[in-house]
């Protein structure tokens, strides 16, 4: 499995972008499509994960009811809908996945379950 993340760049403080992770590869064995941030001086911090053919959905507090990730019909192309954003909410972006079922309950919210990273498309949102 290959990621590529895109749809990074500069905004306005309250205005949108939309990123999009691309799976390439075996994308059939993909559990779980995550998304992490890291911003310069911090630890990464969990942003939003899916199961890959749908269902449950989680988000990190910062980013509860602002941001929504989907997946694009059926292809391979997960997408991070960010609105209202804030001035805290740069950061690198990275998408990552699970590449298979884990045996254990998944944890979204921790960089440890996930295989795959891609490289980070940056994001800056000026006050």
């Amino acid at each position: 499995v290959q990621l590529q993340a895109s749809g990074g760049g500069w905004v306005q403080t309250g205005g949108s972008l939309n990123l999009a992770c691309t799976v390439a590869g075996r994308s059939d064995d993909v559990y779980a499509v995550g998304w992490f941030r890291q911003a310069p001086g911090k630890e990464r911090e969990f942003v939003a994960a899916m199961r890959w053919n749908g269902g449950r959905t989680d988000y990190g507090d910062p980013v509860k009811g602002r941001f929504t990730i989907s997946r694009i019909a059926v292809g391979s192309t997960v997408s991070l809908q960010m609105n209202t954003l804030k001035p805290e909410d740069t950061a690198v972006y990275y998408c990552a996945t699970r590449n298979e079922r884990p045996w254990t309950p998944f944890r979204a919210e921790q960089s440890s379950s996930y295989n795959t990273w891609g490289q980070g498309t940056q994001v800056t949102v000026s006050s």
